[in-house]
């Protein structure tokens, strides 16, 4: 026991500060119904990154994470763009996502083929190195998104009301594609820092994951924080645990186990609204 704790203090907290981030914009992600859009702002960023080995550069190093940012923010700038508002869309903004998650994903493929190294970086930034954080990366991370957490605070009423009110964004004149862009921009540093750690499938889980178990019991924020973090950290242990005994890869072993969480607070609601159909139906 003592041997998994030294082990995996550092990949749990890791997970703890990504949860703290990702879960909150879980909600925003859900409530815009852009689902899919970390993985086409993760995929971008990757294509900076391997785009940065073509130059002989460290993806890893700042140079390199400047790549990955760089790609991030474009993909912001196109999502921002090409927001309409829901009676006017003719194509679903969704479909974009697609899109550019698709050709940065091939672009990625054709640059890895000539960068050194390249088939290594597409596979580490899919699965992350999670296993391997430290103690001063995971500090780093944590100051980045102390300041992420900062501007969304003094902007949450912005954020807050386009992502659950877009007409009264709109009713109140709001620039809202310029708002758009500052939200999906911030999105993109928390994605940029997150995918080299965690790998896009485990970014994705702790995006969506720990929001939709919230959304199954409820609508008021600061519960759905509480059920999306409680969630994470249960899934996370549990994850990391049988990772150890079994000599897993970490990274997607918690992704499934995050898939049987859901699963079981599925079956929990509907117990739940069973049990309260029932109550309401009794005389």
């Amino acid at each position: 026991m003592s041997d998994m704790l030294q082990v995996m203090a550092a990949p749990f907290a890791a997970c703890m500060v990504l949860v703290a981030m990702l879960a909150y914009l879980g909600v925003h992600i859900i409530a815009r119904e852009v689902i899919f859009v970390d993985l086409s702002l993760a995929q971008m960023a990757a294509l900076g990154s391997t785009c940065s080995l073509l130059f002989g550069l460290d993806s890893n190093s700042p140079t390199g994470y400047g790549f990955a940012l760089a790609f991030a923010l474009l993909g912001a700038f196109i999502f921002a763009a090409t927001r309409m508002r829901r009676e006017r869309r003719r194509v679903p903004q969704e479909a974009i996502i697609g899109i550019v998650y698709v050709v940065a994903t091939a672009a990625a493929i054709l640059v890895a083929d000539r960068a050194p190294q390249g088939a290594e970086a597409i596979k580490e930034v899919m699965v992350g190195s999670i296993l391997w954080v430290t103690w001063p990366t995971i500090l780093k991370m944590l100051l980045v998104y102390l300041g992420v957490g900062i501007v969304h605070w003094f902007l949450r009423r912005q954020f807050l009301t386009i992502s659950l009110n877009e007409d009264e964004a709109e009713r109140q004149g709001w620039r809202v594609r310029w708002w758009d862009f500052l939200f999906y921009a911030t999105f993109g540093v928390v994605i940029t820092v997150a995918v080299p750690i965690a790998g896009v499938l485990l970014v994705f889980t702790f995006l969506v994951v720990p929001a939709v178990i919230a959304f199954l019991f409820t609508r008021r924020t600061i519960s759905l924080m509480t059920i999306s973090w409680a969630a994470s950290a249960i899934a996370s242990a549990l994850g990391l645990a049988a990772s150890f005994r079994f000599d897993l890869p970490t990274g997607p072993l918690i992704v499934c186990v995050f898939g049987l969480v859901l699963l079981a607070a599925g079956a929990v609601r509907r117990v739940v609204t069973a049990s309260a159909g029932q109550q309401a139906g009794a005389p």
